[in-house]
């Protein structure tokens, strides 16, 4: 008998009952408990604890321990079973580690947006590579899914508890009451929330300041004499663009200036549509901001078909910060913090929860006023 040998699980979970195998031309799978077993010249029908324990000459609790890496017998025991185990010729494959709750070596992002969208955006683009610069270092893999709305995204981390395919999951674009939270705790499953604090509840949570930001924002088209501001957001259910339209209008309201708020998807043709709403409607600002570079990007051509100069007549401002910001004419001043490093600041938090780090938020960045050619001093 030969039997050629995968690698050695410490937490996988054997179970008292007979284990059935299945072959599939010369490999045995075992179904029921998720082993490999590959012999030459004849397949094993059963192999069950009893058998193991009364081979070792042991009892079916050192067999469980032994096997399972945990406490509870001796080094001279433990190699014994796990000789035993050897010339057995098993070896536990991915089912036994889903079913023995043991790592995957992967997390999971499920992203609950028009995936036209995404795939221009630069913001998920540098912030997936900023996961994958830690991730790579460690061998773990990101497990990436689109969802067409929230109920999709809760059937997929119910189906993914199920199957254990993932050690731990990273929450994004979070909402007020979120249904995720509640969620997540009932089904036991490790995650990093990526938004403020305030958003989530018992969970590890790394955030950018946006409140701050956009009094800075504010503050800085001020100083540069604009009186009428507008602002065109993103949904109005995703809770950090209900927390940038409260600081907004605060922040206007304190310095006795006018504002306005626009609500759209963060693509680039709501961008445009807005813009033109803003550039020709009444009371038209003389800045505008915007929730990402995407919108800003379209509202420099929108403006450009209007014959409205940037930043003679109007000054843009983006947020986040891109290359895509620095390729436009003018170049687009921007609300700046480095995206890729706060992908990177959520990974390195996920590992923390795989170490037993406890629930806590984590400030990444305030994302800062980076003045390009696309603001100037308001007309007088």
């Amino acid at each position: 008998m030969v039997a050629r040998i995968k690698h050695l699980s410490h937490h996988v979970s054997w179970h008292t009952e007979p284990v059935q195998f299945v072959q599939y031309g010369p490999t045995t799978e075992c179904v029921s408990a998720g082993l490999s077993v590959v012999k030459e010249d004849r397949i094993v029908s059963r192999v069950t604890i009893n058998e193991i324990a009364r081979m070792s000459g042991v009892s079916k609790g050192a067999v469980s321990y032994a096997l399972n890496g945990r406490p509870g017998v001796s080094d001279q025991t433990r190699q014994r079973i796990l000789e035993v185990a050897r010339d057995l010729g098993w070896a536990p494959n991915r089912t036994a580690r889903m079913l023995s709750g043991s790592k995957t070596d992967t997390f999971g992002l499920i992203l609950a947006r028009d995936p036209r969208t995404l795939g221009s955006e630069p913001f998920y683009m540098e912030f997936v590579a900023g996961i994958e610069s830690v991730l790579a270092a460690k061998t773990y893999a990101l497990l990436l899914q689109m969802a067409s709305d929230m109920d999709a995204e809760l059937e997929t981390y119910r189906n993914w508890a199920s199957e254990r395919r993932v050690d731990a999951v990273i929450v994004v674009d979070l909402q007020v009451d979120d249904p995720r939270n509640s969620l997540l705790a009932e089904l036991g499953m490790p995650a990093v929330f990526v938004g403020d604090p305030a958003l989530s509840t018992g969970f590890t949570g790394v955030w950018t300041d946006d409140a701050h930001a956009m009094g800075d924002a504010v503050a800085s088209l001020a100083d540069l004499g604009h009186r009428r501001l507008a602002r065109v957001a993103g949904l109005s259910n995703l809770g950090h663009v209900s927390i940038r339209d409260k600081a907004f209008h605060e922040a206007v309201a304190a310095r006795g200036l006018t504002g306005q708020v626009v609500h759209a998807d963060f693509s680039s043709e709501a961008g445009r549509r807005a813009t033109r709403e803003l550039a020709t409607g009444p009371d038209a600002p003389t800045a505008i901001l915007f929730d990402n570079d995407l919108m800003a990007v379209a509202s420099l051509s929108a403006l450009s078909e209007l014959g409205i100069k940037v930043p003679e007549q109007i000054s843009l401002l983006a947020w986040d910060d891109s290359p895509l910001c620095e390729i436009t004419h003018p170049q687009l001043s921007a609300m700046s913090h480095d995206v890729m490093a706060m992908g990177a600041h959520v990974a390195r938090r996920l590992f923390g929860l795989l170490d037993g780090e406890a629930p806590a938020a984590h400030l990444d960045s305030i994302p800062r006023f980076k003045s390009r050619g696309s603001t100037g001093r308001a007309q007088r």
